[in-house]
């Protein structure tokens, strides 16, 4: 009671003066401070790409995702915000590859959201049923060729919403010629030079075979 006459007797002349609005002070509530206000995430939560297709499939999975409970469409919606360098490609020799465990009667629907290429090295292509964002023109012949079907993700929506019976794969992002390079001293990086051989960089010293070893500038 104490504390409440002390509060009327300090705020009762910015009543009468109309300095503090009185009537409003019995509803004032406590806000949340939030330390990271001002930091932004940085993942992607629209494509960069304008291509019109890619924005269709893009609406029509937002709205898989928003209306179903699977996490297949979830991931599907994220991987079509990627980049290409994070949508590599995959061949038909790693598709098999990988399915000969998950999917060895081939029953199952292959979900790719990037490029499908050909390996000529492959000799004899399975019946497959592919889903993805494109393919080459020598994978999709080989597909159909054997019987299976190149289909796109639109018509893999058509076919399960869900994501039933299917299995989804990724190309390695790792494999690019740039990535090769990446790395300071002693780190295994290869080097930017023009070519290997006698005549390029071997100068004297600059060789394992004479003791030459670079000093590491990490302590």
């Amino acid at each position: 009671m104490l504390a409440d006459g002390l509060l009327l007797a300090i705020f009762r002349p910015c009543q009468n003066f109309r300095l503090f609005p009185f009537t409003t002070f019995h509803n004032l509530q406590m806000g949340i401070d939030i330390r990271r206000h001002h930091v932004k995430k940085g993942n992607r939560a629209a494509p960069k790409s304008e291509d019109a297709y890619l924005l269709l499939l893009v609406k029509l999975y937002r709205f898989l995702a928003r209306r179903t409970d699977s996490k297949f469409n979830r991931v599907i919606l994220r991987r079509l915000f990627m980049s290409k360098i994070n949508r590599p490609p995959i061949s038909i020799s790693r598709i098999v590859k990988e399915t000969k465990g998950s999917n060895p009667d081939n029953s199952k629907t292959v979900v790719v959201v990037g490029t499908i290429l050909d390996d000529e090295r492959l000799p004899e292509v399975p019946k497959l049923t592919v889903a993805a964002l494109r393919f080459s023109t020598g994978a999709r012949e080989r597909i159909t060729a054997a019987g299976g079907e190149a289909i796109t993700l639109d018509q893999l929506a058509l076919r399960a919403p869900t994501g039933s019976n299917t299995v989804l794969l990724r190309g390695k992002r790792n494999v690019r010629e740039a990535v090769k390079h990446f790395g300071g001293p002693l780190k295994g990086g290869k080097p930017y030079i023009e070519s290997k051989g006698r005549k390029f960089e071997k100068a004297r010293g600059r060789r394992k075979s004479r003791g030459f070893k670079i000093k590491s500038t990490h302590k």
